[in-house]
């Protein structure tokens, strides 16, 4: 019976495979989610069909080198293509906007590099976002949620971390913080005002129907309405149909 590693990287290959693809391209952000996709991908697929970009916006220095050992780790050179100045100049051309607004340019932009990288080699864009970010919606619509495949998108974040441990991912690589990098000393669970061990209890809870099993109320509602506000994000734009009463 093959692994879950191992079941995960026949889909992979598989889905390459229908769609006509040469390969696959993904951001490589020093984080664990990128690091065990990128890794099961080159055992999907073989590392010289990986793409890996390193996509610096003024970003912390260890999140360049964390990227480069993990590319290092599963035999590829990764391509190196600094988004600051694009950044800046984005800044400077739009309205003033929030720092929200402005931290979801960064993953925006690294979004046109992966496809503009896709579309001139036959890649397809393979996404790193996990089941806990998609349920609460952290993630950037049109940004790191732009992808073509979602391989971790069934799996709590604390299964990621089961499956790097399991596929070899560096150790230093596992044990960081889990960053989105949108700016100097973020992190998820800082941002989010919850860890995720608490959060992927909840999220299993509520999706088990059993929301209020020994949990903080307050934090059971907390992410409810993390989970209510970000719903939009899980699916196509709606469509307005003419109803034939009104035709």
């Amino acid at each position: 019976m093959a692994t879950l590693a191992e079941a995960i990287e026949q889909w992979i290959s598989g889905q390459v495979s229908s769609a006509g693809m040469n390969g696959v391209v993904l951001g490589l952000s020093g984080g664990i989610d990128s690091a065990v996709v990128a890794t099961l991908a080159a055992r999907a697929l073989g590392p010289e069909r990986v793409t890996g970009v390193i996509m610096p916006a003024h970003s912390q220095l260890a999140d360049i080198e964390d990227a480069r050992l993990l590319a290092e780790s599963i035999g590829i050179t990764p391509l190196e293509i600094d988004l600051s100045h694009p950044f800046d100049t984005m800044l400077s051309t739009l309205p003033e906007g929030n720092d929200m607004a402005v931290a979801n340019i960064k993953p925006r932009l690294r979004m046109i590099t992966l496809y503009h990288i896709a579309n001139t080699n036959g890649l397809m864009v393979v996404g790193t976002g996990n089941r806990t970010e998609l349920l609460v919606g952290y993630f950037t619509k049109y940004g790191d949620g732009g992808v073509d495949l979602l391989p971790l998108g069934s799996f709590y974040k604390n299964q990621v971390r089961d499956l790097a441990r399991e596929i070899g991912v560096p150790q230093r690589i596992i044990d960081r913080p889990p960053s989105a990098g949108l700016w100097a000393g973020q992190t998820d669970e800082d941002e989010m005002g919850i860890t995720y061990e608490e959060l992927d209890a909840i999220l299993a809870a509520i999706e088990s129907g059993q929301p209020t099993a020994g949990f903080d109320p307050d934090r059971v509602q907390q992410v409810q309405q993390m989970m209510a506000r970000s719903r939009h994000k899980l699916s196509m734009p709606p469509i307005f149909t003419l109803q034939a009463s009104h035709a």
